[in-house]
């Protein structure tokens, strides 16, 4: 007799996601769901400010590096990922709140890792030091590199393909 300790498990289908390329108008949305997104964490060190937080997205938005995460039809997030000193850094990476903890943020690094995989790039990320988000990167292979005040810096290493 075989006991099912998990009976609920099933596999989840991947989800049907697409990146679409930001234009320079969609900085408003974009700075929209930053502040969405990342209000809880910041809000629990005591650190939420919509107006710096609007400020840090201007300073280093590049439209040409930055891709909206599609639902269908719905934006649900952002990716901004550039070249940078021999590697990729995942600068911005955003979903609503709502979009959250269903797979769909594993589903987007998944291709963003294949992406500096297939260029042979290591890839960088830095996330708040409270934010569960630590705990999502380094799921996802990447090694705390070096941590300051309010941040955690990390690096995925390239993986050879052949």
């Amino acid at each position: 007799m075989s006991v099912n300790l998990k009976p609920n498990l099933q596999l989840q289908p991947p989800i049907p996601f697409t990146l679409v390329p930001a234009l320079p108008e969609d900085l408003e949305a974009l700075v929209a769901i930053r502040i969405a997104a990342m209000r809880d964490s910041l809000e629990r060190i005591g650190r939420f400010d919509p107006l710096r937080a609007r400020e840090r997205l201007l300073a280093s938005f590049s439209a040409a590096h930055t891709r909206h995460i599609m639902l269908g039809a719905v934006h649900v997030g952002f990716i901004t990922l550039k070249p940078q000193d021999g590697s990729l850094l995942l600068d911005h990476f955003y979903l609503l709140p709502a979009s959250q903890r269903r797979g769909l943020g594993s589903a987007v690094l998944r291709q963003i890792v294949a992406e500096a995989d297939a260029l042979a790039l290591p890839l960088r990320v830095t996330a708040l030091r409270d934010s569960g988000a630590n705990r999502f990167y380094l799921r996802h292979g990447f090694q705390l590199s070096s941590t300051e005040e309010f941040d955690n810096h990390y690096l995925r290493p390239v993986k050879c393909l052949f």
